[in-house]
Order: C-alpha cells, then structure tokens, then sequence
C-alpha cells in the first residue's frame, strides 16, 4: 500500500522520496505509469495537465486522485459499486485541439469485468474531480491491454476472452477487428470436398472459419464445457461434436442451432468422434476407453454396440471408406482396428507409447500413428529416420508406395508438437522436407486441407496458423 514521489536533485545525483498520505484509506495500488514533468517522476499513476494532481488505480476498483505538491489524497470515486474487479492499468492520452495550444489529458483505465472507464480530467473542478461515468462501452472479457494509434484519434483494446478491439475516439465505439480461442484448441476439421471453410473446438466453443480472409462466419458456445473433438458429416447438413460432460452434441452449420444431443454417450466423457459418409451412425472414443456406434435418425438416436478393449481414454478415431472398419487410438499404447458389421477387434497395435493420433493412407493400405515417444509409426511399411533421435518405424510388408505423402495431417506430425514445429516428412524416405516456424504454445493438430492449398495447425495457446501447402497440385 505504499505510495511515493520522488524528487530529483539533478545536481547533486540523488533521490529523496515522499510518502504518499492517504489518512485512514488503506488501498494497494496496480497501475503503473512513468511521465517526466520537469523534475518530478511520477512513477504511479497519471498526472493532470497543470500537474496538481495524479491518478491511481487500486486492486478495490477505486481511482485515487492525489495532490501533486502536498502529497495527501484529495479524493476518492467511484462510489462502492460501480467496480466488482480492480482497476490493471491507466493510459494518456493527449489530443491537441485544432486553433489553441490546450490539450486534454484523458486517463483510460482496463478493468477485469469487461467495462472501459473513460473521465475527461480538464482540471479541477470545485477541488474534487467527476466520480461518474462519462463513457463507457461493454467487451467481452478481462480488458488486459490498451494501446494508442497516431496521437490518440483511434486506440485499440484486447481482452482476456481473445478479443481486439478498435475504438474511434471521437465516436468512441467499439469495432471487433480480430478473434481468436482463449483457450487451448482441441481439434480442427474441414467440410468434405471444400477448403473454404473450416471449424475449431475449444473450452465452451466451437467456432467456423473463413480460411481466405481469417474471419470468424459462427459461433456455438456451451459455457463451462469442453469440446474435445469435431466432425463434419459428408452432406455438410450438421457439426458433430464431443463433450467432457459425456455428451455428443449436433449443431446446424449455418446458424449454429443444436439439432440433438445424446445424452450419456460416455461415462467419463466424450474424447473422439467419427461420422459414416452415409451420416447414418456416428463413431465415438470415451475417457473410459469404450468405443461406441451410434444409429443417427431423424428424430432418435440409437446406440448399436459398445466395444471394449482400451484401457484408458481414447484419443482418435478413423473410419475407412467403406465404413465397415475403423482404427482407434488410445492413450493406454494401443491402436485398434475394429469390425464395424460383426463389432469385434481385427487387429490390435502395441507400443511403449501414449498414441495421439492415427489415420489411414489414402488408399488405405496402411495406417500412421503418432504419440508422445517422438515416434511416427507407418504400420505395414518399413521406414526410420536416424536423425535427431526420432524414427519411423513400422511393421514388415511387401507392399511399397511410391506416393510422397506429407505426414502432417497427423496430431503430432513429429517433432511438431512441444517444441513448436511444423514439419513436413517425405513418406517414403522419413526426411523432413520443410519446416514451420510461428508457433507460441504446444501444437495439439495439423490438417491439409481436402483440396490440398493450404495447412492449417492449432496449438494449446488458443493460436491457428495457416500454411502454404508446399507441393504443386
């Protein structure tokens, strides 16, 4: 609760300090600001225009105004109610008006309860300054930045919720120029066919993109739950979607109405989902390492079969194209390929690892796997890569493919994953050809777009970043 102004003495190479007297009020201050007034730093707070008086925003959500020269605290405001969150910081901002040399000097405060607070400070008034909104805008989310363009005529203000703002000063409305995830992002998907659009999962959203231009087209909000994985069906009629409540939710694409829900589709929560290219059953992984089909009707939804062989959650689920198999990743070190007419196990992979991801080849031959031992396993094929520690390495065939397929449409296209890295692999030889560097957090997926311009990558830092796809189409 410490509050002090230094004086100084320029020739003798010293500093003396004040303490600030407050009386009785007991606040700690959290606003920080530096203005050189002649000899005075004010190292807290804002200072008026005729420098008789600073301002301080304090963890309770008050403004203090202090006297400059008597270093006693001359009011108080707002009044108790008007902020639930403190005040984080202060900015100035001077605007010189046309045909005279006054400026005003604006103080503009970021509170974490989504308000901007905006009081023109003239000077004095009768000894006590306005303890009243002037302005004020609602934004979504913690304001946690304030920035000024120019000399004040436009500012641009972020918040927690991923949110830029842009603001006009003498309008003084708010104009949304960028968004993104909050949160860690789970998973991303295109439509079947198209690479115009594509949709993201997060905690309490899921959102759908223009890829062009960056914009965001809708927005499904569950508050308090998180989505963990997506699926668009192959007519584009609905977005399917897992849960951690354990339940499978079903949204219209264009407005984001829920279609249905299925309720308890797993105990420990919905971890993976797949869709037939019929749109009649769904495919879900569940934290408790079932694997569930689901007959999708009109008006009722129906579960067909449970299977268990994983131990623990699933991580990804695959479906082929006849829709009469499908592989399954678990985090227990198992990937499974299961009979989806007579609902048993086909096929079982073991490995010292905690699979992430996996996929079929696109003529579905074999099937790659990924996982947290820096390990790309191409089943059915036979691959290594010495270098830097990673391999690939795979199960004996006599079937070679003479196709280059990039590896990073899996999850963890190694090593892009915790050390920030997009790489694309050549198949057949296990040698990274390219390698993207933008990346701030953790890569938790990768996808190639179905007409193959574009790679789009997510990480845990809520950041979506898009690639030129490197290979001539």
């Amino acid at each position: 609760g410490t509050l002090r102004v230094w004086e100084v003495d320029l020739l003798n190479r010293k500093m003396r300090p004040t303490e600030c007297q407050m009386g009785q009020l007991k606040r700690v201050v959290t606003c920080l600001a530096r203005f050189y007034i002649e000899s005075l730093i004010m190292k807290i707070g804002l200072v008026a225009e005729n420098d008789s008086c600073f301002y301080c925003g304090t963890s309770t959500g008050d403004i203090l105004k202090m006297n400059t020269k008597t270093k006693l605290l001359n009011s108080c405001g707002p009044q108790k109610g008007r902020f639930s969150l403190p005040c984080t910081h202060e900015r100035n901002v001077r605007q010189k008006k046309s045909g005279g040399s006054f400026s005003s000097s604006i103080p503009i405060v970021r509170m974490p309860h989504w308000t901007l607070f905006f009081e023109n400070s003239d000077g004095p008034r009768n000894g006590t300054c306005s303890k009243y909104f002037r302005r004020r805008v609602q934004l979504q989310g913690a304001i946690t930045s304030i920035t000024l363009r120019g000399q004040g005529h436009q500012f641009f203000v972020g918040t927690s919720q991923a949110q830029i703002y842009r603001f006009n000063y003498p309008e003084f409305k708010e104009e949304l120029v960028a968004t993104c995830h909050s949160e860690a992002i789970n998973d991303i998907v295109f439509p079947f066919g198209t690479s115009e659009l594509f949709a993201t999962c997060a905690k309490n959203d899921i959102r759908v993109w223009h890829t062009t231009s960056h914009k965001e087209l809708l927005r499904i909000t569950i508050p308090n739950m998180t989505c963990n994985a997506i699926e668009f069906t192959r007519d584009g009629k609905s977005i399917l979607s897992a849960w951690n409540d354990g339940k499978i939710r079903a949204f219209t694409p264009e407005s984001g109405r829920l279609m249905y829900q299925i309720e308890n589709a797993h105990s420990m929560g919905v971890t993976a989902i797949a869709v037939t290219s019929d749109c009649k059953r769904i495919v879900s992984g569940g934290g408790e390492g079932q694997v569930r089909v689901w007959e999708i009707g009109r008006e009722s939804q129906r579960l067909v079969e449970s299977m268990k062989e994983h131990k623990s959650a699933v991580t990804c689920i695959k479906l082929k194209g006849n829709n009469r198999e499908c592989v399954t990743a678990s985090s227990d070190g198992a990937c499974i390929i299961w009979d989806l007419v007579r609902f048993i196990r086909k096929q079982m992979i073991l490995s010292n690892t905690l699979f992430r991801c996996v996929c079929y080849h696109p003529e579905e031959f074999q099937i790659i796997t990924s996982g947290t031992d820096r390990k790309i396993i191409r089943n059915f094929g036979e691959i290594r890569i010495p270098a830097e520690g990673l391999q690939i390495s795979a199960f004996p065939a006599s079937f070679q493919s003479e196709q280059k397929i990039p590896l990073s449409s899996l999850l963890f296209s190694l090593p892009g994953g915790d050390d920030k890295l997009v790489k694309v692999w050549d198949y057949n030889e296990g040698e990274a050809t390219q390698v993207g560097i933008g990346h701030s957090g953790s890569i938790s997926r990768i996808k190639i777009c179905p007409l193959s311009k574009y790679i789009i990558s997510v990480s845990n830092d809520g950041a979506i970043l898009r690639w030129k796809y490197p290979y001539p189409v």
